[in-house]
């Protein structure tokens, strides 16, 4: 695209309802040329933009493997996800990108990977994971640690039964005590306390990682105990994203541009930022 201010126009072509304020949008090009010729990699984010109300960053939340169309979920909370959520299929909005550098999946191919993300995080990691599925015979071991404060704000849980169903995926779901139900059969506790509990194994073991701030700060270590070097834990700065191109300026830590250096980091890299992080 030669104008990169220019968004796209998508349409809404499905929708589903994952937690209380969340939803997702299956979005698919309205120029079917520009939909064939579009191209991102997992890790890439976007703009997604309601005419007259403005615009906001999400992550793309579908894999790169699925092509035609893109995912995004997002929670209400503000005049633009208000807006995106008073949308229905058919309607159409706009979407520029992809924005961001990417997580390295081709490095991680022959390892074990470790996925933890808490609540509404989870929608990154679920590109990535998607997109290591649908590659699965290049990985080994592959677990997938999932928290949220209650069952209810558990998202995309017709896609936790399947992962939970499938023999190559070891998935670990837990809720903040309580947050539980007398049905529920998971977990209870909070990410990286379950983290430590499952001690996944470190040796030749990537982990990804994506939460609140405050649950990636107690994960960190907790993987540190388990033996996880910090250039093997990787994140994505999904609440820093701004404009996409490091123009406006309300995206850097420090001297780091998160919508042009990232959002994509290692813990190693996290750990040499200013502590506003």
């Amino acid at each position: 695209m030669d104008n990169i201010y220019r968004p796209y126009l998508m349409t809404i072509s499905d929708m589903t309802d994952e937690a209380p304020g969340v939803r997702t949008f299956k979005l698919n090009f309205s120029n079917e040329d520009e939909g064939r010729n579009f191209k991102f990699q997992t890790g890439q984010f976007g703009l997604y933009s309601v005419f007259g109300a403005g615009e906001s960053t999400f992550c793309i939340a579908s894999s790169p493997t699925r092509e035609d169309y893109i995912e995004c979920t997002f929670r209400e909370a503000g005049r633009v996800t208000k807006a995106l959520r008073e949308l229905n299929i058919g309607d159409t909005l706009g979407f520029r990108g992809p924005y961001g550098n990417v997580f390295p999946i081709d490095k991680w191919e022959g390892k074990n990977l470790v996925f933890i993300a808490g609540g509404i995080a989870l929608p990154p990691l679920r590109s990535v994971i998607w997109n290591c599925l649908d590659l699965r015979d290049k990985y080994k071991d592959v677990t997938i640690i999932y928290g949220a404060k209650t069952t209810e704000d558990l998202v995309y849980k017709h896609e936790l039964k399947e992962w939970d169903a499938r023999d190559d995926v070891n998935l670990v779901t837990t809720v903040d005590p309580g947050g539980e139900t007398p049905e529920w059969n998971g977990k209870v506790g909070f990410v990286p306390t379950v983290v430590e509990e499952a001690a996944p194994e470190s040796k030749d073991t990537i982990a990804i990682v994506c939460g609140p701030p405050i649950m990636i700060k107690f994960t960190l270590p907790a993987l540190e105990k388990l033996g996880f070097k910090q250039d093997k834990v990787y994140t994505t700065l999904e609440n820093r994203m701004k404009c996409g191109l490091g123009k406006c300026g309300r995206c850097n830590i420090g001297c780091t541009y998160v919508c042009k250096e990232g959002p994509v980091f290692t813990a190693e890299e996290v750990s040499k930022m200013p502590d506003e992080f």
